[in-house]
């Protein structure tokens, strides 16, 4: 099916079940245990060997030599894989990094071995016993230095973007701001780990992994062995959260298909998590410069953004200056990526990749222009809304509700409280300020795929690739078919997250709820024709209600359409030109109040609101956990979060959950979510677009923001640690 225009009938409309904030039906699974994750597929592999990743102890060089005799002669040891008897890998299509060294080492800890023994204490007893000779080389560890060589990076599609005349704007404004800010490397540090089982059968690969994507990862395993696709078979029913670390195909399953056709049984690798931070991909750093002129007004006529990241060669840039492409007006305009050359790990997609640490940026100088103008920063962001793509004049948005959004979040938080002067708000021996910033992510569909079945009992079954990975993509899909067959909830069974189901879009880019949906919709599609037809009634005037199907006058049970045998609609929705016609974006407001205690410097996050434009709410439940959720993490991205690099032996230093710190529950206070009432009919037949990356978007400059007017200090430096606020801090506070 190919989504052209908006449906003039559509059963998604109903919302008897879709639009509902039901309970996720995998909860019980979850809350019981019951929930197999890749770890845990014991049955499915029985008699599984163990595998215990070698990463590389230099972060660039070579390999000069392995010495293994002791590993191999260490109790229990079944095989050792390296790049020696790996047999011929070939780079996949989403990797920067080899995932297997040998002998050239491309960064700290990337994998140099996987040893199998028959217990994991034994694989690791081994693993410790493997000495790796190195020829260190010398790296680029360090952004800032590396900038002045940074170049514009040739995968992008549009590193670079100028609208009218930038220089000679700026220049004749009446007020301007100049002003640099960076962001910190960051991790994923999803909750579980990167974790595979593989199992070989007659030159056939199964692998239990946790993968957002799993037909990406198909194809990359296959082109990484060189075998063919349909010798490859990924399974991955639930995921321990993933945030974009595992798009991708990583270390530890490959070196788990390595280590089974070695070992010649089944054998499963769970990447620890002192490896973790450094093997795998994490959110590059970047530089940014924004420079912002406007009139006396308040009106920007010019604005620039430019943004510098590094990766390893071949890599990518950190897209930060995407949003401000598309968010404000202003006639002049200019925005640049660069990208420079770093030998530090895989820098790749982190929740909202892009809009997350451009917005860090973005909407603090948005205050500090606010600020310069004595204009209130919510009011200053309203008038220089924009109805269409300020890059393209003619391109209207399909919706946009931000105004709406700032302004009801203005009236609910209180905003109009706020005292515009810094520092002036107290309670007892705490600075209290309120911040606010822009939330924008932009709406994105991928072709999606579903194959749906009715059998004798009534039942209907949903198959596709899709993944959860914690985001309630099984109660989404089941209450899109069980909205389009007509039928209760408990009446449809779900399956996901496997390579033999139909190609769906995967969980990822905040695509894969609406996508996902969509692509079962148009099997449901399917599926009511052909019951109809069994049924010999019209389909086209046919109406799916409480189990019975009505047509011409005749009302017959949904389930005998399968007497004769189960009943089968597949289909995939495919997209037209409407992107190309529309901008599709989704839009927020994010507001936040903090104290500040006068003496230590500690920052307390009091409360948070986020108001959401994001088209129809699919379940407003769990769309509320995914933005409480990602909230959560932008309070980390400006508080806490930060991979220090060893700038002399090129590493991330705190690679554990003990040195790099994430918010737990005594750190988040009440947060409140609003969805504004939007359906987008340019988006998809579920008039849907997502959520899950739009809540982080921005929420670290509300915080900084917030932080500021409680104290006067402005920091552009993430994470706003204490010394950094200790350091400028007034002395009569």
């Amino acid at each position: 099916m190919k989504f052209t225009t908006p449906a003039t009938t559509n059963p998604i409309d109903q919302l008897k079940v879709i639009g509902k904030p039901v309970d996720r039906i995998d909860g019980p699974l979850k809350t019981t245990g019951t929930a197999r994750y890749a770890y845990e597929q014991h049955e499915a592999a029985p008699n599984a060997a163990y595998g215990y990743v070698v990463g590389a102890t230099v972060a660039k060089g070579r390999i000069a030599s392995m010495e293994l005799d002791a590993a191999r002669r260490s109790p229990g040891v079944i095989a050792i894989v390296t790049a020696q008897n790996a047999g011929k890998l070939t780079k996949g299509d989403y990797n920067t990094a080899k995932l297997l060294a040998g002998p050239e080492v491309q960064h700290y800890h990337q994998a140099v071995a996987v040893v199998v023994a028959e217990t994991f204490e034994q694989a690791r007893a081994a693993a410790h016993l493997v000495k790796v000779n190195y020829t260190e080389q010398k790296g680029e560890y360090d952004l800032e230095k590396a900038k002045a060589k940074a170049t514009l990076p040739k995968k992008e599609d549009k590193p670079e973007s100028k609208i009218g005349n930038f220089d000679s704007g700026y220049a004749s404004a009446p007020v301007k701001l100049d002003a640099n800010y960076t962001t910190p490397d960051q991790s994923h540090a999803m909750m579980e780990p990167h974790a595979s089982i593989a199992s070989w059968s007659d030159g056939k690969l199964t692998l239990w992994t946790s993968n957002q994507m799993i037909h990406w990862g198909t194809k990359d395993m296959a082109k990484t062995l060189g075998i063919p696709v349909e010798n490859v078979r990924l399974i991955s029913p639930f995921i321990g959260g993933g945030f974009g670390g595992k798009l991708f195909l990583r270390s530890e399953a490959l070196l788990a298909a390595l280590g089974a056709r070695e070992a010649k049984r089944p054998v499963k690798v769970n990447l620890q998590r002192a490896l973790m931070f450094n093997n795998t991909t994490h959110r590059p750093a970047t530089i940014q410069r924004i420079r912002i002129g406007a009139t006396r007004e308040g009106r920007i006529t010019a604005i620039s953004h430019e943004s510098w990241s590094g990766d390893l060669p071949g890599g990518q840039p950190e897209t930060a200056v995407q949003q401000t492409r598309l968010l404000y007006a202003g006639a002049h305009r200019l925005t640049r990526l660069k990208l420079a050359v770093l030998d530090l790990p895989e820098g790749n997609a982190m929740r909202a990749p892009g809009e997350a640490p451009g917005m860090m940026a973005l909407e603090i100088a948005i205050d500090e222009m606010a600020e310069k103008l004595k204009m209130d920063p919510v009011t200053f962001r309203v008038i220089n809304d924009t109805t269409s793509d300020p890059e393209k004049p003619g391109r209207k948005f399909s919706q946009r509700r931000f105004v709406d959004c700032m302004r009801q979040g203005a009236e609910r938080f209180g905003w109009n409280k706020r005292n515009a002067e810094p520092g002036k708000v107290r309670d007892g021996r705490w600075l209290v300020g309120m911040g606010v910033a822009s939330a924008f992510r932009n709406n994105m569909v991928m072709k999606s795929a579903a194959r749906v079945k009715l059998d004798k009992d009534g039942i209907v079954t949903v198959e596709t690739d899709m993944t959860d990975i914690g985001t309630g993509s099984y109660t989404i899909i089941a209450q899109t078919a069980a909205e389009m067959m007509g039928v209760p909830l408990d009446r449809v069974v779900v399956k996901l997250g496997d390579s033999t189901f139909p190609v769906s879009s995967g969980s990822g880019g905040q695509w894969g709820g609406n996508s996902s949906t969509a692509g079962v919709y148009a099997a449901c599609v399917k599926l009511r024709e052909a019951v109809a037809g069994k049924l010999g009634l019209d389909a086209a005037t046919a109406e799916f209600v409480d189990g019975s199907v009505r047509a011409g006058g005749r009302s017959l049970p949904l389930k005998q359409a399968a007497d004769a045998g189960e009943v089968v609609g597949e289909d995939t929705m495919e997209y037209g030109d409407l992107d190309k016609k529309f901008q599709q974006s989704t839009f927020g407001a994010h507001f936040v109040e903090v104290g500040v205690d006068v003496a230590t410097c500690e920052v307390r996050v009091r409360r948070m609101l986020a108001v959401c434009a994001a088209g129809r709410i699919l379940n407003p439940k769990s769309a509320r956990s995914q933005v409480i959720g990602a909230m959560t993490m932008g309070v980390g991205a400006a508080l806490m979060e930060d991979l220090v690099v060893d700038k002399r032996r090129g590493f991330f230093v705190n690679h554990d959950l003990a040195g790099y710190e994430v918010p737990v529950h005594a750190d988040i206070p009440h947060q409140e979510v609003v969805f504004l009432d939007e359906t987008d009919p340019i988006s998809s037949p579920m008039k849907a677009k997502g959520v899950g990356e739009l809540g982080i978007c921005g929420v670290a400059a509300a915080v900084a923001n917030a932080i500021y007017n409680a104290t006067g200090v402005r920091v552009r430096d993430y994470p706003v640690t204490l010394d950094k606020l200790m350091s400028k801090m007034p002395v009569s506070a």
